[in-house]
Order: structure tokens, then C-alpha cells, then sequence
């Protein structure tokens, strides 16, 4: 059953929700940017380790609390560590204030039709049942989207909603994330073919039914605004795509009604040879900056 308290948070708390899932694929790519290199570990274990080491140290910092960080996703390896002796996802909640979601996804399939949808899940009502137990709230799953294709674009979108059902069931709460990828060449035509798509699924769910929304930030300002306000959304976060951080805070402050869900962008200024200190100052700033662009917006807005 869905814990209310949470389902609070989500629903009305000003806030984010900060991205720790990298997974194998994106791993060494954040401990490089971290100031890791390859050549400074041997095998997934130690990079694993290495990876959760960051997190906690991202997680224990005194600016991330529930105050401004009202999520947090995490990989299905933190969510199964500890954090200050505690399991990871009461330790977020019951210590920080921090609504625990898991990535569930295992990665993404080869693209065709313009798209690249998520590999299959064979043990996702086991891994759903073991988040459940561990006081997860939600879930997040990513396809991503290079064009414009209606076929390949509704595929993505009924995949995603067909396995936001079988989480539904299990009582958590589906971020649905069909990125846009920020390079496509027909961006704005698939934003609007998306948004369509998504719009038709949402009218399909029951009353009790309700998801999250991961998308890229739009072309068009406030172009997501139907969805926003869509009875079925409890509420639309935005992934920062590959822009920085300075430039995805800028667009998301135009877009009324959306908070971010960033990763990279969190990060960026975060290096392994700092000082606790020195740590904690550069990620205050980073959450400072991510808060007021998910809290004050700029623009006409509705």
C-alpha cells in the first residue's frame, strides 16, 4: 500500500528529486566526472563500491534533506546498502525526509523506429515485491526517443504504461521517463507526438490510478502543461538531458508546474579530492540552484 506520508510529499512539497541510479552502463562515466578514473579500480564490485561511496557521501551531506530534496532514485544495489548503519530507504525517509524510488529498467534495446525501448524485465514483480518490503515508494523506467516517428514513439509509450499497471499493482508509483533525447533532429515534432501519446494512456487509467512523469525539458516553454495538470499526473519532473546544470535550471524555471530530476546536472561540481567541507558547500550551491528552478518560475505561466 502506498504510504501516505509520502504520497503527500510527492503530491504537494516544494522540492526535487535528485537522480543516484546510475547503473553499469552510466557508472564509470560519473566516477570519471567525480575524478575516478578506470585505471583506479578493477571489476564491477570495486566499481560498485566506489559508486556507493559517492552516494552516501551525497546522501549524509546536511543540505540534502527533505527541506528542498523530496526524492531521491536509486539503483537497485543502493537500495539493498546502507547508509549511517541504516538501510538506504528508511535511512532516506525516517532520517533525511527523502522519498526513496527505485530504477527498475535493465537497460535499453537496440533503436528502430526512431526509439529505443526498454529491454525486458524477467524478474520485475520479484524485484517490485522486494522494493515494497524495503519502504520504496516508486519506481522509474527510461526509454529514449532520437525521432519523430509516431510508430516507434507510441510503442515506447505503451510499453511504459503497461508496466506502470504491474507496478501499480504492487502498490508503488511508475515515474514513466520517455526521454527525448536532446539531439534529436525532430525534436519538437516528437515532443508533439509524445505528449499526444501520453495524453491518450493517461485518459485510459482509472481514477485510482496514478503515475509520475519524467520527461526532457521542452522545446516550448510550458508546452507540458496538460500533462501537468492532468487528474491522472501526481506530478512532471524533468531530466536535465546532457545540458548543465546552469542552462537546464534556466529552461525549467520557464516551465510552470515542473521540478527537476536531475543527475548529472546534481553532480557536476562534485570531485572526490574535496575536503568534507569543500563537498558539502559545492553540492548546497548545486541544490540551491536545482531548488529555485523547480520552485520559482519566470514567464506567463496560467
Amino acid at each position: 500500500m502506498t504510504d501516505a506520508g509520502m504520497m503527500a510529499q510527492m503530491t504537494h512539497k516544494q522540492g526535487f528529486i535528485a537522480a543516484l541510479d546510475q547503473s553499469g552502463g552510466s557508472t564509470p562515466g560519473a566516477l570519471r566526472l567525480y575524478g575516478i578514473d578506470d585505471s583506479d579500480y578493477s571489476g564491477d564490485g570495486a566499481m560498485f563500491r566506489l559508486m556507493h561511496e559517492m552516494r552516501v557521501r551525497i546522501m549524509t551531506a546536511p543540505a540534502f534533506s527533505g527541506d528542498k530534496v523530496i526524492g531521491a532514485i536509486l539503483f537497485e544495489g543502493t537500495m539493498n546498502s546502507e547508509a549511517e548503519g541504516k538501510p538506504v530507504p528508511s535511512y532516506l525517509w525516517e532520517d533525511r525526509g527523502v522519498v526513496p524510488f527505485l530504477k527498475i529498467d535493465k537497460g535499453l534495446a537496440a533503436e528502430e523506429n526512431g526509439v529505443q525501448m526498454m529491454k525486458s524485465i524477467p524478474d520485475l514483480d520479484a524485484v517490485l515485491g522486494r522494493a515494497a518490503r524495503k519502504g520504496i515508494f516508486g519506481t522509474k523506467m527510461r526509454s529514449v526517443i532520437t525521432h519523430a516517428d509516431r510508430a516507434g514513439i507510441m510503442a515506447v509509450v505503451k510499453q511504459q504504461f503497461q508496466l506502470g499497471r504491474q507496478i501499480l499493482a504492487h502498490g508503488l508509483v511508475p515515474i514513466i521517463e520517455p526521454e527525448v533525447s536532446i539531439n534529436s533532429p525532430t525534436r519538437e515534432l516528437a515532443e508533439t507526438i509524445l505528449s499526444e501519446e501520453i495524453a491518450r494512456e493517461l485518459d485510459a487509467l482509472s481514477a485510482s490510478e496514478k503515475v509520475m512523469l519524467k520527461l526532457t525539458i521542452p522545446t516550448v516553454a510550458d508546452f507540458y502543461k496538460p500533462l501537468v495538470d492532468h487528474n491522472a499526473v501526481i506530478r512532471v519532473v524533468a531530466l536535465s538531458g546532457g545540458f548543465s546544470r546552469a542552462f537546464a535550471c534556466k529552461k525549467l524555471s520557464r516551465n510552470h508546474g515542473i521540478i527537476a530530476s536531475f543527475s548529472r546536472a546534481l553532480t557536476e561540481d562534485l570531485r572526490i579530492s574535496m575536503s568534507i567541507d569543500e563537498f558539502f558547500l559545492s553540492l548546497k550551491r548545486a541544490i540551491d540552484q536545482i531548488y529555485t528552478a523547480s520552485t520559482t518560475k519566470v514567464g506567463p505561466g496560467n
